[in-house]
């Protein structure tokens, strides 16, 4: 009886876990689709999120995205301002810290004192 009973619970777990399978897997099809989608119509998708947690962090992709909005050479204050932040010396050596650290990474390069940009692509040939 108490067997009888466990089978019954087993095949319902296994009725629930198929269902919640079959759900994860329609969402997987319809994302790989509206990948495909977005891709086709000209957006850039990376494959990975960067390796680096640092540069991954919200902050630093804002900055990263003021660097991809700008159209020259960048300074620290013009990034705060950017972002929206104050512009005291407390906020710009902040920001400072953070530009060199993307300098480090080879993500930014610094070709005057001061001055930022985006460091151009390496070709993975």
């Amino acid at each position: 009886m108490a067997a009888g009973l466990a089978v019954e619970r087993l095949r319902a777990q296994i009725a629930s876990l198929d269902e919640q399978l079959t759900a994860t897997e329609t969402d997987v099809t319809e994302l790989a689709i509206t990948r495909k989608t977005l891709l086709s119509l000209g957006g850039s998708l990376d494959a990975a999120p960067p390796a680096d947690p640092t540069v991954a962090s919200p902050a630093y992709q804002q900055i990263l995205a003021v660097f991809h909005a700008a159209t020259a050479p960048t300074r620290d204050k013009d990034i705060c301002q950017a972002l929206g932040t104050g512009t005291t010396a407390k906020d710009t050596e902040g920001l400072r810290a953070k530009l060199k650290r993307l300098v480090a990474r080879q993500i930014l390069t610094e070709p005057e004192a001061g001055l930022f940009t985006l460091a151009p692509p390496t070709s993975s040939a």
